[in-house]
């Protein structure tokens, strides 16, 4: 299957009237010919029937999306799509069972095209298997939380998010290469965990799949005490635990520097890339939420030995 490359996928990117439009979920006709180019740019077929869904399902040009202890699936009749969607929907429905303690609910996948609802617009990519829909979470904070992700995600070029009203849901395409390449890199892990009453480390340990001692070495924790609301960072999968013991007389050497918001920068790149966390990026800068402009310039307490 031919694939675009990314510098090729960025500069469309810029060029699309989606991107002038990022930050907002009420999308445009732009951003809905800009998923279409991609789409055909990386050789996705567009099954008209739901035999020729089969076909692609045999093929491996679309694999199974399963139910797990994060995600659950809501009347979906064709529960596959294209690689990238599948990895983009298991990462961000574990992180938002992380943060909500609910499984996150898929409303559609593939989508033939003789399937399609009577408002889909004609050059939809559900047919493709490069999108999906998620319904829109009743509680607030959830609701707050996935949006600002998404919002967050598009502002990385890494999908294209609408929130639909009729039935409301998410409609999100996933960009292919954008996400293999942030996959590669490891950063689309990192996120931040709330402490809910009754939590332990082991519970949290078992929720995402990292170690108890790694959980306590990036968050600096010297017992197993945690509190209700307390942020905890959980590492992406794979990253290796910091060693964070210190002699009682050792301080860490802190110094204030200056960040130019580049393409792609998160508030979780950063703190990782400074050493120092989300919450003292926010505090330092009063942001009143997660959304990064490019060319924003940020004040940052790095760690000296992190520069």
């Amino acid at each position: 299957m031919p694939k675009i490359a990314l510098i090729a996928l960025t500069t469309s990117l810029l060029l699309s009237s989606s991107v002038t439009q990022a930050q907002t979920l009420k999308g445009s006709r732009g951003s809905m010919e800009h998923q279409y180019q991609v789409a055909v740019q990386n050789g996705y077929g567009f099954a008209k029937t739901a035999s020729l869904v089969k076909d692609f399902v045999s093929k491996g040009d679309l694999v199974q999306v399963r139910e797990n202890r994060f995600m659950e699936l809501h009347d979906v009749s064709y529960p596959y799509a294209r690689p990238p969607v599948k990895e983009f929907v298991d990462q961000i429905s574990a992180q938002y069972f992380a943060y909500c303690g609910e499984k996150l609910t898929v409303t559609s996948l593939t989508r033939p095209i003789d399937r399609q609802p009577n408002n889909a617009a004609s050059d939809s990519v559900h047919p493709t298997g490069m999108a999906v829909d998620l319904r829109v979470p009743p509680l607030g904070k959830c609701r707050t939380w996935l949006e600002r992700t998404l919002l967050s995600l598009e502002s990385a070029q890494v999908l294209d998010v609408t929130r639909e009203r009729r039935p409301p849901h998410y409609h999100v395409a996933v960009f292919p290469e954008v996400v293999h390449q942030l996959a590669d890199s490891g950063d689309t892990s990192d996120h931040e965990y709330v402490v809910r009453r009754g939590d332990t480390l082991s519970r949290i340990s078992s929720i995402t799949g990292v170690s108890v001692a790694h959980l306590k070495s990036v968050n600096g924790l010297r017992n197993d005490t945690i509190i209700a609301g307390q942020k905890l960072l959980v590492p992406a999968a794979g990253s290796k635990p910091i060693n964070t013991a210190r002699s009682s007389n050792e301080v860490a050497a802190y110094t204030e520097t200056t960040h130019r918001v580049r393409r792609g920068d998160t508030l979780w790149r950063l703190a990782k890339r400074y050493g120092t966390t989300v919450d003292a990026i926010s505090k330092l800068n009063d942001l009143a939420g997660d959304a990064l402009q490019i060319g924003q310039v940020l004040k940052v307490a790095a760690n000296q030995g992190s520069l």
